[in-house]
């Protein structure tokens, strides 16, 4: 799994309908209001690498609010919660 953290600058007076619309979109799983630099914070998952260019360049950068974006590309998982999902995977006692 690839994943993409992408900072979203918008339309403040939109912010809502533009996270909304984002967080619809095929292969975005989360979508965070935050304070900083950015106003949204868009957390895309997809298969392949060429998926973000149809997510992020292709659909996520057309909505309409967005006045521009910055994506990161995610190299290693550290979180304790996805390693316990990895290590939990086919061992629910069956």
């Amino acid at each position: 799994m690839i994943t993409a953290i992408v900072l979203i600058s918008a339309d403040v007076d939109r912010i809502p309908e533009v996270a909304q619309a984002v967080a619809d979109l095929d292969g975005v799983t989360e979508v965070y209001s935050v304070t900083g630099g950015a106003d949204l914070i868009a957390m895309v998952r997809v298969r392949q690498h060429d998926e973000l260019a149809d997510v992020i360049a292709d659909r996520l950068n057309k909505v309409d609010g967005i006045i521009g974006t910055e994506t990161h590309i995610a190299f290693r998982t550290y979180s304790q919660h996805d390693l316990e999902a990895a290590f939990s995977l086919g061992l629910d006692g069956d």
